[in-house]
């Protein structure tokens, strides 16, 4: 049985993803870029502690809009702030929309 240095806790039942989550502040912003287009932005994410990409490609999926990561953070084409904060708070994120 493997125990989890950071927290303590057997592997099977380690909690430090889930903290890591709730400690996060996540702010979703919009931004109008040119030619009018507007982009959500998703900030505040850890990199250590998410991978950006897969995140990215699973707020794509879910909101059926292209994006990307840029400088930390998440930028995704159109106005989802909506279904982004639906979405990460499913997945236990802790979300502030601005």
């Amino acid at each position: 049985m493997a125990i989890c240095a950071t927290c303590g806790l057997p592997d099977e039942i380690c909690i430090c993803e889930e903290i890591a989550k709730e400690t996060q502040r996540i702010r979703i912003t919009s931004d109008r870029r040119r030619y009018g287009k507007v982009v959500t932005i998703v900030e505040g994410l850890d990199a250590g502690d998410v991978d950006l990409d897969e995140l990215a490609r699973t707020l794509k999926t879910k909101v059926a809009a292209g994006g990307t990561v840029k400088k930390g953070r998440i930028e995704l084409q159109g106005e989802h702030r909506k279904k982004v904060e639906q979405t990460l708070q499913d997945l236990g994120y802790h979300v502030e929309i601005t």
